[in-house]
């Protein structure tokens, strides 16, 4: 720069006076601000947890009064995770309070179909496993009171640390007060930072020895 102000200074006569010449002060207030960033509206993921994992809901599918949600488990940690069994649920009302909840492996008095046995998975970082919760949102007892589960937290297994899962909606469970839960499945479909697709949530086609 200081070269090319000399060149210019001699090209006009002055000499290298024009070179020494303090350059005029920048007019900082007249120039606009920097346009903020616009914020992200997209919510950011649950943290990952102290042993790797993290919980998240798959989104629920109803029908005929029976309901489905699916949970997905990413390894979300630096090392293998080892999973072998069902996911442990509790739920909680609108105060936070827990709610009497009979947990069914299997779902086998809720409905059929969903009472593989579970085998052993081990992720690697970055995979994912998939399970279902299923209820049926029924009442067949008036002296009852329909309880809903506000709040869901999960363990990966019984025994182990739970985790919250935020919900979309409650968990309507009437006053069965039962949840079935499906064993834990190696995942390859939709993340659960994006909206599942129908097909990619448990079916809930009726079959001939669903129960209620």
């Amino acid at each position: 720069m200081r070269t090319a102000a000399a060149r210019i200074g001699a090209l006009a006569g002055i000499g290298v006076l024009a070179a020494c010449a303090p350059a005029p002060a920048a007019d900082h207030a007249s120039e606009p601000a920097p346009p903020t960033p616009a914020a992200s509206t997209s919510p950011a993921p649950p943290a990952c947890s102290p042993e790797g994992i993290r919980i998240t809901e798959l989104g629920v599918s109803a029908a005929m009064g029976l309901r489905a949600m699916g949970l997905e488990l990413v390894n979300c940690g630096d090392r293998p995770y080892v999973l072998h069994g069902y996911p442990a649920p509790s739920l909680r009302d609108a105060d936070r309070d827990p709610l009497t909840v009979k947990v069914i492996p299997g779902a086998r008095p809720i409905t059929s179909g969903f009472d593989q046995p579970p085998t052993r998975i081990v992720l690697r970082p970055g995979e994912r496993a998939s399970a279902a919760l299923l209820w049926r949102n029924l009442v067949t007892d008036t002296t009852v009171v329909a309880s809903n589960g506000a709040y869901l937290d999960v363990a990966p297994v019984p025994g182990r640390p739970a985790y919250p899962v935020e919900l979309d909606g409650p968990i309507d469970l009437g006053n069965t007060g039962r949840l079935g839960v499906s064993a834990w499945k190696r995942y390859d479909g939709p993340s659960a930072t994006r909206p599942p697709a129908p097909s990619d949530l448990p079916s809930l086609a009726p079959t001939p020895d669903s129960r209620l």
